[in-house]
């Protein structure tokens, strides 16, 4: 400090020293001040399956959260066919694949499950260890529910649809009850196929989720 004052001067050995303290201050809140990670982790529907990647669901909902003034950035973890199985099986290399640790994880799965016809339990029993392990890392959730398909029969229905307000409440995690509401059996809503939905589908369930996921990043 001497030698800065013999050079500079007591005020300008004072100036220096108050600005390069104010630096090492300020680094950390400046990191903390990132935009918000989200990585919708699902199937299909999270994939924006049959659409251009512009009209996909994480595009969409990025777009809405910047409209909404959250600059965060939406990743896409959606793989098309994935059961909760198989999700579970990525979670681990999908999260080192990002580069940070996301600050909100939507989890997006079961619909694969039921449309081939797998045991609620055992979708459930996937679900599950895939909310352990983001709750060991810390990462807060929004589980995205599904429903089942009428001609499955009541007792399959009955099953599948209660794993998600169970395990959102075992796990203390914030539930969207039904990822495709306002969407689901709407022909005009939806592709060819008549279970993916198209651009204007997409649409309607970012505006639908949108509060959700506001609420649970923060």
């Amino acid at each position: 400090m001497w030698s800065l004052c013999r050079r500079y001067g007591a005020r300008r050995a004072f100036v220096h020293l108050a600005l390069l303290l104010a630096s090492f201050i300020a680094a950390p809140a400046m990191a903390e001040k990132r935009a918000p990670l989200i990585w919708a982790f699902g199937d299909s529907l999270a994939a924006g399956y049959g659409l251009p990647p512009a009209q996909g669901f994480t595009t969409r909902l990025e777009a809405a959260l910047r409209r909404a003034g959250v600059a965060a950035t939406v990743r896409n973890g959606g793989v098309a066919g994935d059961t909760a199985a198989q999700a579970r099986a990525r979670l681990r290399w999908g999260l080192r694949g990002l580069g940070a640790t996301p600050d909100l994880v939507i989890v997006e799965l079961g619909a694969n499950d039921m449309l081939r016809g797998l045991p609620p339990a055992q979708a459930r029993a996937n679900l599950d260890a895939i909310l352990v392990e983001l709750q060991r890392r810390h990462i807060p959730v929004l589980l995205a529910g599904m429903r089942a398909a009428p001609n499955l029969g009541p007792d399959y229905v009955r099953a599948f649809e209660a794993m998600y307000p169970a395990l959102a409440a075992a796990h203390r995690v914030p539930l969207y009850p039904f990822f495709l509401d306002g969407v689901a059996a709407q022909r005009g809503l939806l592709q060819g196929d008549g279970l993916h939905p198209n651009a204007r589908g997409v649409e309607i369930i970012v505006a639908r989720i949108l509060p959700a996921v506001r609420k649970a990043l923060h």
